[in-house]
């Protein structure tokens, strides 16, 4: 690397071959992207140059690192809900169920597994609308932003006002999605499994995992690439101050 990112976003997003590295570390580069490279690493207990060091040494996919550089927020978009929100619909659709039963037949030996059967269930209610504020309110809102500008056209002004208030919004509930898998991971001492874990216990640590993994990734685009961008196209491409429109502590509900 000729230059080190100040920002673990800005790392993430410029290398992305650095996001296996950060999620062994436990580096949150997604909900808390804005802190410093040298503030996550020393959290950690690694120096820069460490993580730089197993950065250069990880390997590369064999598809490529994808930066999103030249891409329309359009197609970020369509990646979004048709590659993140399939699969957490998906998972969602079985984790509740399964958390459940492995509650019901090991609860008796692992108190642990009713409380982590309350946040799968919380898991459920934060994220199935949220997916859905973003693709019928948000989305194609930056969608119209994003035609707009290439028209050279001011966009319409939304019911909430500015981009900025359901982005900031979309982001504390981020926030709180990804401190309830935290959580589960802490009960679950990293999904550690007991000796006599059934087959739905081992399948429900690893879906919860999975899913762990998918939305770093799944926040990581939105955050620190989509949201940035959005609220930049749709200050480049406006006349009309807002201001003048709305109060700008309304927010989308």
């Amino acid at each position: 690397m000729q230059t080190t990112p100040k920002t673990v976003a800005e790392l993430a997003t410029t290398f992305p071959h650095s996001i296996p590295v950060l999620e062994k570390l436990g580096i949150d580069y997604c909900c808390k992207g804005q802190q410093t490279v040298e503030q996550a690493c020393s959290r950690r207990g690694v120096t820069p140059n460490e993580l730089l060091d197993l950065i250069s040494s990880a390997p590369r996919p064999s598809t490529g690192d994808r930066t999103w550089n030249g891409e329309s927020m359009s197609e970020i978009i369509t990646f979004i809900v048709s590659t993140h929100h399939h699969y957490t619909r998906e998972a969602l659709s079985i984790l509740p169920a399964l958390a459940t039963r492995v509650r019901q037949v090991h609860g008796a030996n692992h108190e642990e597994l009713r409380s982590i059967e309350t946040l799968v269930y919380r898991l459920n209610d934060e994220l199935i609308p949220h997916m859905l504020k973003e693709e019928q309110v948000l989305f194609p809102y930056i969608n119209t932003v994003e035609e707009a500008s290439a028209l050279g056209n001011e966009p319409p002004i939304p019911f909430f006002g500015t981009a900025r208030n359901p982005i900031r919004m979309m982001m504390l509930e981020h926030e709180a999605a990804g401190a309830t898998l935290q959580e589960i991971r802490k009960l679950s001492l990293d999904f550690a499994l007991p000796v006599e874990a059934c087959a739905k216990y081992r399948t429900l640590f690893g879906q919860i995992e999975a899913l762990e993994r998918d939305l770093h990734l799944h926040i990581h685009v939105e955050n620190n690439i989509l949201f940035p961008r959005a609220i930049e196209v749709e200050e480049n491409t406006r006349k009309t101050p807002v201001s003048a429109v709305f109060d700008d502590n309304c927010c989308a509900r």
